[in-house]
């Protein structure tokens, strides 16, 4: 059988409605402006990103693309 929990001894006052501060769910997922290019990778490094990608459940382009952009803007600082 299921336990209700009571709040009987909870603080009680007056209650104020909250603005929805959060952005519409198509502004949560950041589009940056990219390019397509064609370029060649080791074997064993495009091997390396896919299984660690394949792990973390996301494709391994994307994570080659922020490894690139985190490295530039360690560089542009």
């Amino acid at each position: 059988m299921k336990k209700t929990t009571r709040f009987e001894d909870a603080p009680k006052g007056k209650l104020a409605v909250v603005k929805d501060f959060l952005p519409p769910p198509a502004q949560l997922s950041r589009k940056e402006d990219t390019v397509k290019i064609t370029s060649e990778f080791t074997r064993s490094s495009i091997e390396f990103l896919k299984e660690e990608a394949k792990k973390a459940k996301v494709p391994y382009q994307k994570m080659l693309r922020v490894l690139l952009d985190r490295y530039v803007e360690q560089h542009i600082r």
